[in-house]
């Protein structure tokens, strides 16, 4: 092979490392103000309309906003299996969990009305925190039996009302970008509402977003989302919960790529 001249071997070093740093300046410039606004201005239409409507203001503002934020950044976005849903059929959605970008990705492009169950602490967070809250979002209570009964009940009266729900079944982001254990709440009350569960694989948001401490610039790689077919129940029971669970996780995992195929023990579990 004959070795490209020294000018145009510089030239290309210099493009492949001047463009990492050009986009850095981006998000810092033009990117991160942009989405400021736009996460306050979607709190404050979240929290004014969910007084009148939570079914829809706790979803339609959001999904815009996670579109806008995935575009201001210049995501590329692949989505496969839409035509694998039902828009008049109630699921339990439950997706392997990479990085922070995954809330974009699913609440932008999944194309369904659903609420989240997430961690009782995002309700701290300051506007975003309530905004959640108004939108009837499911906040997870592991102080007691009896505040896990009480979350449990929330999410049952959710779904029996006819809205999707959205399960990161990890409870926690990845480190490496593989995949964790499983818990079973979300297959529970599937199995105990006789609800199809829908598994999703999420890819490339780990490689945009890393889990890491402290401020993090976003890497340029695109993201895929994949909505594979529903898993319908078949009766209620122990053996059924711990069947769909496992199916999902076998398919979930067999859309990554090989990078991030097989377990790796997630430290926060």
């Amino acid at each position: 092979m004959q070795a490209l001249p020294a000018s145009e071997a510089t030239f290309n070093f210099l493009i492949s490392n001047s463009l990492p740093m050009l986009y850095k300046l981006y998000q810092l410039l033009i990117a991160l103000p942009i989405i400021f606004v736009a996460t306050v201005l979607t709190a404050l239409v979240t929290i004014i309309g969910g007084i009148f409507n939570a079914h829809f203001w706790g979803y339609h503002p959001g999904r815009i906003w996670s579109k806008v934020v995935c575009r201001v950044l210049l995501l590329p976005i692949h989505v496969e299996g839409r035509e694998n849903i039902d828009r008049k059929q109630s699921y339990v959605f439950v997706a392997n969990h990479q990085g922070p970008m995954d809330i974009f990705l699913i609440y932008g492009y999944l194309g369904r009305n659903f609420k989240w169950m997430m961690k009782k602490a995002l309700r701290r967070m300051p506007l975003v925190g309530y905004a959640c809250y108004k939108a009837r979002h499911i906040f997870v209570d592991k102080s007691g039996p009896k505040a896990i009964k009480e979350t449990i009940e929330h999410a049952r009266c959710t779904l029996q009302g006819g809205t999707s729900l959205v399960v990161f079944p990890e409870g926690s982001r990845s480190f490496t970008g593989h995949m964790g254990l499983f818990r079973k709440g979300a297959f529970q009350l599937a199995d105990e509402l006789q609800l199809p569960v829908v598994p999703i694989t999420i890819d490339g948001s780990f490689d945009v977003l890393t889990r890491m401490a402290g401020f993090n610039f976003v890497h340029h790689h695109p993201m895929r989302l994949v909505i594979h077919k529903p898993i319908f129940p078949k009766e209620s029971s122990a053996e059924e919960i711990r069947r769909t669970m496992d199916e999902s996780y076998r398919v979930i995992m067999a859309s990554l790529p090989e990078k991030y195929q097989g377990y790796v023990k997630n430290e926060d579990q």
